[in-house]
């Protein structure tokens, strides 16, 4: 049959056929890129890629077993099961035993805290390292004298950072409906 044989209602089904095809690859290629965007981003506060990787993976699906994990990620099993320790160690990730009704080896689930603890715990990170910096004078004593007095919290703690948790029915689209003209 040549392109010249076709009806025209087969015609148009080939190119929505098309159409959907390329739709659904570019969506693919759009969420992939996002969540590489993401990775990017959260390889900042978790460190490495592969802690990154892992996160996402477990938000997306709480309640993984490692090897679930590894599959998600196609990173090695033995690399996410380190990092699963570690996050866990940092309270970045939560575990519990998987009930089983037969006898075995019962694994791990894992899940990702929320994105928002993840932020507090990493503005804690950050003002703390900017305070040591602010105060290194403080504890570097060059001249041989006493250390100076930094009991008080305002000397010892300068930086503070405060995050808010959004609120969802804060949109800043109302604050223009309510200006009055």
């Amino acid at each position: 049959m040549t392109i010249d044989d076709e009806t025209p209602d087969e015609r148009d089904e080939e190119t929505e056929d098309e159409v959907r095809n390329r739709i659904e690859q570019e969506a693919d290629r759009a969420v992939e890129q996002f969540d590489e965007g993401l990775v990017d981003l959260l390889s900042w506060l978790l460190d490495t890629e592969t802690r990154s990787r892992i996160y996402v993976n477990l938000r997306k699906n709480p309640g993984s077993t490692s090897d679930e994990v590894a599959d998600g990620t196609g990173l090695y099993p033995s690399t996410v099961r380190e990092a699963l320790a570690a996050l866990h160690d940092e309270d970045i990730v939560t575990r519990e035993k998987r009930e089983s009704d037969g006898a075995g080896n019962n694994p791990y689930e894992y899940s990702a805290i929320a994105p928002s603890e993840l932020v507090n715990t990493a503005v804690e990170d950050v003002q703390s390292r900017l305070n040591t910096v602010f105060n290194l004078d403080d504890y570097l004593d060059r001249d041989g004298g006493p250390l100076p007095d930094t009991g008080s919290a305002d000397s010892s703690d300068p930086v503070t950072i405060s995050v808010e948790d959004a609120d969802p029915d804060d949109d800043p689209d109302d604050d223009e409906d309510e200006a009055t003209p």
